[in-house]
């Protein structure tokens, strides 16, 4: 068997321009984004010493600045004489390890380094804005487990009342190149403009130097964007067929062709194109001329009409016959541990003479090859669409301003989940529907931010822990000062911010600007995903008192006397900071009761700091683990130090697909094992857990679990787990999603179902109110009660 690897040029239309989908990132998830979403200077009146000939070598180049970040994640920012694009100098930002096995890494762990400018946005607004220069890194190899370094320019707009405006940080193309290699962002700036902001971030370790930086108008804002305009029932199918119809070709049409494309170019191309075809023939039609160039074997006609394969293709062939093998999928160049290859084999598991056969609806089916023999795939090639169709206007880019844009996401998006998506067998959802219903809801949204939400909407349908669709366009958001739990279907006060006299641990909170909590909790579920009732709730606890930045939120609340009132709050934390409002826990490594000491695992920052523990842990009389939160840190060492035997983790089952819409979808099984490690921990040991519990949370408790390690006290865990598979759509969203099947140690499904305590306990408004924390108390008594087994 060989692979088949993606030409570097294949065969490019080169009668249009190339276009390239931004990628852009903003709000909650990414800690670097977010951080220089916010991050602002003095603003100057308009760029300087953007070929940073101006300064002194060594110091922080003239008209630059470093944030605060910088310095304190250990990078430095100065001129540099090392290199130079043009002149003599140019910007370096640089992070040396401090020692050999330095793990510096993306963020929030390793922080970035980051040189910037902020300048008036007055001259910019109702613009389209060009940022390019010319960028080269030293980056080291990777150390294992843990990426090597990588450049990142950026762009932003500051808009009026703290909203941000165009985001690229090129986060889907970051630079690696020993040589100089020139970048360019292209955005379009809003009429209210106040600032923009650009520069370039190293993200992990080593260096990156900047140079011949321009910023230039290019253009007028939103030329060549189509408007809102609702798709009609006609239309409506039309999308669906092409949606249908990409997903095959894309992922099981087996030419180099299909691999070259760039999919985001082809589907915007594409819905300009089919959306207008007035019946079945024009639509069958329509598609025909679509796809004849990238994948010029596949038939499509009005059904009924009959359908047949090219003669070649329809007789059998002898040797080697080329096909995809998805291991997950790998959508983008990212770095992945999923994998889509085109392979050849003499014992492929599709044949060429039976193709995908699909009625797409509209009146329209198809015919879609998924293997080719090898000895005759140069008849049945095609060309790779990489350009724009004839009409855009120079350096125009995908935004979720324009209409297409905003169809092709949703068409792109749902396709991944279609194919791919391994819990389809476990969750209440009707992906069909999802379609019909996100396509309409596309097609009229306002704007890149109102699109953000049917993104979020179509993602929810997963009912996947790990889904999340984000985008550009909103603004920051900020948290009032107080933290909340729930109580069974009530939302209780359970701490404040000092000074805050007016609210006290054990308050209900009956209404939120005047909406009942249940109402808000179902408009949180149509716009979030969750596994569990449990995970969604606390995805609630993150959301429900968020707004802008100074913003009030009005509470109804209900004292435990049972007498209500009203209560105002100003929203001024960000929600990130150290500032948020937290409960109270013990200190690291504090001594509950005569012997038993207590591990916050939510707040372990490193190996290092439980290694620092272990020795008062070995002599504990018992120990309570606090996993009420996500391990950021190599957490298998708490296992080894609580076991005799090696032990395994639960089962990892990766998808190995050949064919669509999730036939006969196989899996490929792995799992790690963990070996005992001296000293042995005490056999009295606690977890405490809950529903904010997931992912390497759940992995952890999967194996105290199957292997009665100790007892798991307090609540069900939020039920999803397995590696991520993050893809960007054109116009800079992205998704996230879980790629793998997950089971528990005996095979039962953990999707939706989670790790259950084997000592329930509930918080009460009584005990909220007294200041307890009932889940610990009864953890410290268990593990005071006689010893386990």
């Amino acid at each position: 068997m060989r692979v088949l690897r993606r030409a570097d040029c294949g065969h490019c239309n080169r009668r249009r321009r190339p276009m390239k989908a931004a990628a852009v990132r903003s709000g909650a998830w990414s800690s670097a984004l977010v951080v220089t979403a916010l991050t602002t200077g003095a603003v100057s009146a308009e760029p300087t010493n953007l070929d940073f000939e101006d300064g002194v070598v060594g110091e922080m180049p003239t008209g630059w600045f470093a944030p605060l970040v910088t310095e304190r994640s250990g990078y430095t920012v100065e001129l540099s004489d090392e290199t130079a694009n043009t002149g003599t100098l140019s910007a370096v930002v640089a992070k040396t390890p401090t020692v050999a096995t330095d793990t510096t890494t993306f963020p929030p762990g390793g922080g970035f380094g980051n040189v910037m400018q902020t300048v008036d946005g007055t001259p910019y607004r109702g613009k389209r804005v060009r940022f390019s220069g010319w960028v080269r890194t030293e980056v080291p190899l990777p150390l294992p487990g843990f990426p090597s370094g990588q450049a990142q320019p950026w762009f932003r707009e500051d808009r009026t009342g703290g909203r941000l405006g165009f985001f690229d940080n090129m986060n889907d193309r970051p630079i690696r190149s020993k040589d100089w290699q020139r970048f360019e962002i292209v955005g379009d700036i809003a009429a209210d403009a106040e600032r923009i902001n650009f520069g370039m971030m190293l993200m992990g370790r080593g260096k990156a130097w900047l140079d011949s930086v321009a910023v230039d108008v290019v253009g007028e804002a939103g030329e060549g964007n189509q408007a809102p305009r609702e798709l009609d029932e006609r239309g409506l199918a039309n999308l669906i067929a092409l949606t249908r119809l990409l997903g095959y070709v894309r992922y099981f049409h087996p030419t180099q062709a299909v691999a070259d494309t760039d999919w985001d170019v082809f589907a915007i191309n594409a819905i300009r194109q089919v959306e207008a075809a007035g019946s079945a023939m024009e639509l069958a039609k329509a598609l025909q001329a679509v796809f004849q160039d990238v994948a010029p074997t596949v038939r499509v006609a009005p059904t009924g009409d009959p359908l047949a394969l090219p003669t070649d293709l329809a007789t059998k062939q002898e040797g080697e016959i080329r096909y995809w093998e998805h291991r997950g999928v790998k959508v983008g160049d990212q770095p992945s541990m999923y994998s889509s290859r085109l392979l050849t084999s003499t014992t492929a598991p599709v044949s060429p003479g039976e193709p995908i056969e699909a009625d797409l609806g509209g009146g329209v089916s198809a015919l879609v090859p998924t293997a080719i023999p090898v000895a005759l795939e140069a008849l049945f090639e095609g060309t790779p669409t990489t350009v724009l169709a004839d009409g855009f206007p120079d350096h125009w880019r995908p935004t979720g301003d324009d209409r297409s844009t905003r169809l092709a996401a949703v068409a792109l998006a749902w396709n991944v989940f279609q194919h791919f998506y391994p819990y389809f067998d476990v969750v209440d959802a009707d992906w069909s529907a999802t379609l019909s219903r996100s396509l309409p809801a596309a097609a009229v949204d306002a704007d890149q931010t109102d699109f953000v939400d049917t993104l979020k909407r179509l993602v929810a349908d997963l009912h996947d822990g790990h889904g999340r669709a984000a985008g550009p366009g909103g603004g920051p958001m900020h948290l009032p000062p107080l933290a909340c739990d729930w109580v069974g279907n009530e939302l209780v006060v359970t701490a404040v911010a000092d000074g805050m006299d007016e609210l006290q641990p054990g308050d209900v909170v009956a209404e939120i600007d005047g909406r009942p909590l249940g109402e808000l909790l179902g408009s949180i579920a149509e716009t979030n995903s969750a596994a569990t009732s449990q995970y969604l709730r606390h995805i609630a606890l993150s959301e429900i008192g968020m707004g802008a930045p100074g913003s009030t939120i009005a509470l109804k609340l209900r004292a435990p006397s049972g007498q209500e009132r009203m209560v105002e709050v100003q929203r001024n934390i960000l929600p990130w900071s150290d500032g948020v409002v937290r409960e109270r826990r013990p200190e690291q490594g504090a001594e509950l009761i005569d012997g038993v000491l207590y591990v916050d695992l939510d707040r372990v920052k490193d190996i290092q700091e439980f290694n620092a523990l272990v020795p008062r842990l070995s002599q504990a009389n018992g120990i309570v683990f606090d996993l009420r939160g996500y391990p950021a840190f190599p957490f298998t060492p708490v296992i080894a130090h609580l076991i005799d035997e090696t032990v395994t983790s639960a089962q990892w089952h990766v998808p190995l697909v050949h064919h669509p819409d999730r036939r006969d979808m196989q899996f490929q099984f792995s799992n790690w094992s963990v070996q005992p490690s001296k000293p042995r921990f005490t056999k009295n040991v606690a977890f405490v857990t809950d529903g904010r519990a997931i992912s390497a949370a759940e992995t952890l408790l999967g194996i105290i679990e199957h292997y009665r390690l100790a007892e798991i006290v307090g609540g069900p865990t939020a039920g999803t787990n397995g590696n991520v598979n993050p893809f960007m759509l054109p116009g800079g969203y992205h998704v996230t999603w879980t790629g793998m099947r997950v089971l528990k140690h005996d095979g039962s499904q953990h999707h939706g179902v989670g790790i259950q305590p084997t000592v329930p306990v509930s918080r009460t408004i009584a005990g909220i109110a007294a200041g307890r924390d009932e889940l610990l108390e009864r953890a410290t008594a268990v593990v005071t009660g006689p010893t386990r087994p």
